[in-house]
């Protein structure tokens, strides 16, 4: 899954994004209200990890556009403000679940795999390409020979090449899947990856095929 992480204090921003890479997904990081109403017009993320207080435009403004926009994706809210009425104001903006700071990690996690469960009723929740299916939810890839024991990052480049079915994947959205939006990778961090999930794929038959100057893709051999 793909989640965006819109929270001003870099460090809290940060510490939340690498713990969701630990557990196979791509991250976002916006710092700035007006910045993330204009990213979530046009991102494919999952899920939006929002803070209230922000800069340029207050979280809450952020929440109301994207509801008013008929985007229905999961929202968690976070704030310093535990009130009750805080909470409800939050929850009638349109957010799904409400945070207070500071919180556990363990929670905020919780709280994610929770409604990222709510989603996955209304969306595909396994992708396949010929013997490889892949379980978006217990970021788990299996064949007909048995589980594939993947690193987190190329479990995010075999995510998004599935996606695809077949279809030419650009190096460069292949960088935002794994490192985020704005990351700044070299190209060849991603080809070693890929080199290395070539070589697991080819035993179980499938191979990626390398486009010259466009990206890669999936075949089955």
């Amino acid at each position: 899954m793909r989640i965006a992480i819109v929270e001003d204090n870099e460090s809290v921003a940060k510490g939340i994004a690498y713990r969701l890479e630990d557990r196979g997904h791509a991250t976002d990081l916006i710092h700035d209200g007006a910045d993330a109403d204009t990213f979530l017009q046009s991102d494919a993320n999952d899920l939006v990890v929002l803070d209230i207080n922000l800069p340029h435009l207050d979280g809450l403004s952020v929440l109301r556009n994207l509801r008013a926009r008929g985007d229905a994706r999961p929202v968690l809210l976070l704030t310093a403000q535990g009130d009750v009425e805080a909470r409800v104001i939050g929850l009638d903006a349109g957010a799904d679940d409400y945070l207070t700071k500071p919180f556990d990690m363990d929670e905020l996690e919780a709280r994610i795999r929770a409604l990222l469960r709510r989603r996955a009723q209304d969306i595909e929740t396994t992708l396949t390409f010929g013997p490889l299916r892949l379980d978006i939810q217990s970021r788990s890839v299996n064949s007909g020979d048995g589980p594939l024991d993947l690193p987190r990052r190329e479990l995010s480049v075999i995510e998004a090449l599935m996606r695809t079915d077949g279809r030419v994947v650009a190096k460069a959205d292949l960088i935002e899947q794994v490192y985020g939006t704005g990351a700044d990778v070299e190209d060849s961090a991603i080809e070693v990856h890929v080199s290395r999930l070539r070589k697991r794929l080819r035993a179980h038959g499938v191979d990626i095929r390398a486009q010259r100057g466009l990206g890669y893709r999936l075949e089955v051999l």
